[in-house]
């Protein structure tokens, strides 16, 4: 089942800017272990479900696995074979606006040997560079 909103206000979007870093969602806040995103993209629904399945699979019932990014932005597409004009494509899919420095899941429960295969799991599914990282002692 892919993430999406139940409801939204307004069915199309337009694309944005992604520049600059991420400003919140940037620090391990639920779990022990993190994945943070490196660089800037659409990751659509699916992605973050092929990582969360896969995660589910590898640490069965010892962990607890958070996901961080949630996929509220409709990305439009116009059907192929189609002329100019016409107006805007119907929404294709959701995805989620990551930018560098965004955690996009979190692990706890589990051993830090554990967190790095699991990490390693899901990074083979993301379509994006990203790193493991540790919670602050101090939060």
């Amino acid at each position: 089942m892919q993430l999406m909103p139940s409801r939204i206000k307004f069915r199309k979007s337009q694309r944005g800017k992604m520049k600059g870093n991420a400003t919140r969602g940037n620090y391990v806040a639920f779990g022990e272990y993190g994945l943070q995103a490196l660089e800037q993209i659409w990751l659509a629904a699916r992605q973050i479900e092929a990582g969360r399945v896969a995660a589910a699979h590898h640490i069965g019932k010892h962990g607890r696995l958070w996901i961080r990014v949630f996929p509220h932005k409709p990305i439009s597409k116009k059907p192929l074979e189609t002329r100019m004009g016409k107006g805007k494509g119907e929404p294709e899919f959701y995805a989620a606006v990551i930018r560098p420095g965004q955690i996009l899941y979190e692990l706890s429960g589990v051993t830090e040997e554990t967190a790095k295969e699991v990490f390693s799991i899901i990074a083979h599914k993301m379509p994006i560079r990203v790193r493991l990282v540790h919670r602050k002692r101090g939060l």
